[in-house]
């Protein structure tokens, strides 16, 4: 039995000017799965022969072979970006002539043209390709990763008390704390994340935010930065309100103050109800 949207290994029955035919193994030529020339990327073949050709379906709802890798295979999650948008859905680019449709009821939040989001793809009641922004279903927790490691994640969704969702790898489960971020998520962003813990059930805590004595230098140089610029001083020091701090130096309260303590033990900075100020 042919399978839509996978990778098939079927037996070249016959060739015609415009392709080849493949042996569907029903007993019926009328199911043989037609593999034009344009999908052979130029290779000659011979009845008889045995290939693995991925199967999709055309704008006929024809079954169709290729030789041409697509980006993903149904039931995989996949990193795609959006190249169309139309009432009734959005589509795909998942590296073949014909792209993957997202209907509009498998969109939980707005999918731009031009943009890339996180699908899963699956075979719809039609037997067709499709795919859905719903990928968590789809995510393992049975990573090999371990805590301090670097890795790439996209954001698929929001917590409802904000902690960011993330697919590490397209594969692996992993979350971003509110605490843990201070700058804008949305669906679809790539972020270099960091393991900082690993839950019970195998979901990877992760966070942006670099070691803490890295993270303090780099904090250190950008507050230095920032008083340069602004004729050595500024209104914020630590008292300032966290929701000031993460306006203006998208870091949390605590890296803050951290920060300004290891800059006026290094006599570069004062403090005062004001503000703080460059020392001369």
């Amino acid at each position: 039995m042919i399978k839509i949207g996978e990778y098939n290994s079927l037996t070249v029955a016959r060739k015609a000017d415009f392709g080849y035919f493949l042996d569907a193994k029903t007993g019926k030529t009328d199911d043989d799965v037609l593999l034009p020339n344009s999908n052979t990327l130029g290779r000659e073949l011979n009845v008889g022969d045995e290939i693995e050709v991925f199967v999709y379906r055309d704008s006929k709802d024809r079954p169709i072979a290729t030789l041409k890798k697509p980006l993903a295979q149904a039931y995989d999650v996949a990193y795609l970006k959006v190249v169309s948008s139309t009432p009734m859905g959005a589509f795909a680019d998942f590296g073949l002539e014909r792209d993957v449709f997202i209907p509009m009821k498998e969109q939980k939040y707005t999918l731009h043209e031009g943009s890339s989001y996180l699908l899963y793809l699956y075979i719809d009641k039609t037997g067709r390709i499709a795919a859905t922004t719903e990928v968590d279903r789809a995510l393992s927790t049975e990573s090999e990763y371990k805590v301090g490691d670097e890795v790439t994640g996209v954001v698929y969704g929001f917590q409802t008390n904000g902690s960011v969702m993330v697919a590490v790898d397209c594969r692996y489960r992993g979350v971003i704390l509110k605490n843990e971020y201070f700058t804008e998520m949305k669906p679809g962003f790539e972020v270099k994340l960091r393991v900082k813990k690993i839950y019970e059930d195998g979901k990877l805590g992760l966070t942006p935010r670099g070691r803490a004595v890295d993270e303090r230098t780099q904090l250190e140089d950008e507050i230095i930065k920032y008083l340069e610029k602004h004729g050595g001083e500024m209104p914020y020091n630590d008292k300032s309100s966290p929701d000031d701090i993460r306006r203006v130096f998208n870091q949390s309260k605590n890296y803050f103050k951290n920060a300004l303590g290891g800059l006026m033990k290094k006599g570069l900075i004062t403090q005062d109800e004001e503000g703080t100020k460059l020392k001369k």
